[in-house]
């Protein structure tokens, strides 16, 4: 069986900066790292992110970060953890950060960033 939850641990457009195309601000890294400690360690406690300094500037809208819920649930229901598939942040306020259960002996990919913009076409004609 397959579950996919589709979003983003930081999503917060409306501090994006167009010209940093290769990772986060603090408080984006620190919330990442915070979501990635839960999800591995607790993800039953993933709702008591909520209560991290950084919360409301990584999450300003629940859209994108509702889809970590389901994805807790999943790993706590299954007595195991969820592990980081990919990770990285960036135009400043967005983090690309995936989780997997059961997907622990894939690794992690790091990155300083999601995948590259193409040259020829604008950054706000994109979906990050």
């Amino acid at each position: 069986m397959l579950i996919l939850g589709s979003g983003n641990v930081v999503h917060n457009l409306r501090r994006l900066d167009w010209q940093n195309h290769e990772s986060g601000e603090d408080w984006a890294y620190r919330f990442e790292e915070a979501a990635m400690q839960v999800m591995a360690e607790a993800p039953q406690d993933v709702a008591g992110l909520k209560q991290r300094p950084d919360y409301a500037l990584a999450v300003p809208t629940p859209d994108h970060f509702l889809p970590l819920l389901y994805i807790a649930g999943v790993a706590a229901t299954s007595g195991g953890s969820a592990a980081t598939l990919m990770r990285g942040c960036t135009l400043g306020s967005i983090s690309m950060t995936s989780f997997g259960v059961g997907t622990e002996s894939m690794g992690c990919a790091t990155g300083g960033a999601a995948a590259g913009v193409p040259s020829d076409v604008p950054g706000d004609q994109t979906n990050l």
